[in-house]
């Protein structure tokens, strides 16, 4: 479970990066980056 929480938090990280494009507000960006790294952190352990 947490393999599939991992992979959707990555995935609606890496949907969000296009916030960097048009970097509207900070705050996005910062979500962005967090969901990655939590997305991450979840599919990638044991």
């Amino acid at each position: 479970m947490k393999r599939l929480c991992g992979l959707l938090c990555f995935s609606i990280g890496f949907g969000m990066t296009w916030v960097l494009i048009l970097p509207d507000t900070f705050f996005l960006v910062v979500i962005a980056v967090m969901l990655m790294i939590l997305g991450y952190n979840l599919f990638c352990c044991k």
